[in-house]
């Protein structure tokens, strides 16, 4: 996985580049009718229910807009919220305030709806070992933060990009020319490129199970869009020769019956390209 350092660059790169997206060369609405000495106050106010996130994310976007800006928290990332409640208070430049606006309730509204469902898919496997994973499966641009809001609603990720795991699906096997080939040539090129990274290869029936494991090496098995016993057979045949991973449109009525398959993980592209923002506001006062 990604070091924290590289996770911390990005978002900085994430905060950067909104700011240049939003502000250009001026808000000019608050410069025309603000002046540049007065200061104010603001409060995040919840206006839905869900699983709060992105409060730490708003915090930096603040620092980075002005160093001047005070938050005071009253309900931290990862706490049930509710109509009414108010997550903080921010106070300084009324200029500053406002030119963070945009980008601080972007950030929160996407990332508690992201937590929010996480937390629902996690509550829903109450009581079994298996984890749930993100995927790739992200916004173009603000992966690090929609990720950050999975784990903040108690999942977990997946790999962050294509360089820090190697994962071998469908499109691959069949370009290099079947499982064994494709197994073999990613260990030598890790052998070759002296790198380290753990191998997932994804699986479309049991003969392909049994080729995985022929070849040896794989860190997890991805079991993509297997009924329930089939996954059953998979988890039996695999052992604990390596970790299991059920995928592919896996939603609320049906997690749990993979889990009880016995499966170590599940991924849900939909923890993040299928969510309704949570409605929150930032109002002076």
């Amino acid at each position: 996985m990604i070091t924290q350092e590289q996770f911390q660059a990005e978002l900085q790169i994430i905060i950067e580049n909104a700011i240049r997206e939003d502000v250009g060369d001026g808000d000019h609405s608050s410069l025309a009718c603000i002046p540049s000495l007065v200061t104010g106050r603001a409060k995040l106010l919840v206006k839905d229910q869900g699983i709060i996130a992105g409060v730490d994310f708003a915090k930096m976007i603040f620092q980075y807009v002005d160093q001047s800006l005070k938050v005071e928290t009253f309900i931290n990332d990862g706490t049930p919220v509710k109509y009414g409640d108010i997550v903080f208070h921010v106070s300084g430049s009324s200029q500053s305030i406002l030119k963070a606006e945009r980008l601080v309730l972007n950030s929160m509204q996407r990332m508690s709806a992201i937590a929010t469902k996480t937390k629902s898919f996690v509550d829903l496997l109450e009581g079994t070992t298996t984890k749930v994973l993100d995927t790739r499966k992200t916004t173009p641009g603000i992966r690090a933060i929609e990720k950050w809001a999975v784990k903040i609603g108690g999942g977990e990720n997946h790999r962050f990009a294509l360089y820090d795991m190697i994962m071998l699906k469908d499109n691959h096997i069949d370009f290099a020319g079947g499982i064994p080939q494709a197994i073999q040539k990613t260990k030598e090129y890790l052998k070759a490129t002296n790198r380290d990274l753990k191998i997932i290869v994804e699986a479309r029936n049991l003969d392909e199970v049994t080729q995985i494991l022929t070849a040896g090496g794989v860190y997890r098995i991805l079991l993509d869009n297997f009924d329930y016993e089939t996954t059953k057979d998979a988890v039996k045949l695999i052992g604990d020769q390596c970790l299991t991973e059920s995928s592919g449109n896996i939603n609320e009525k049906t997690i749990r019956n993979y889990a009880e398959c016995g499966v170590n993980y599940i991924s849900s592209g939909a923890l993040t390209h299928s969510i309704y923002n949570l409605d929150l506001s930032l109002k002076a006062f």
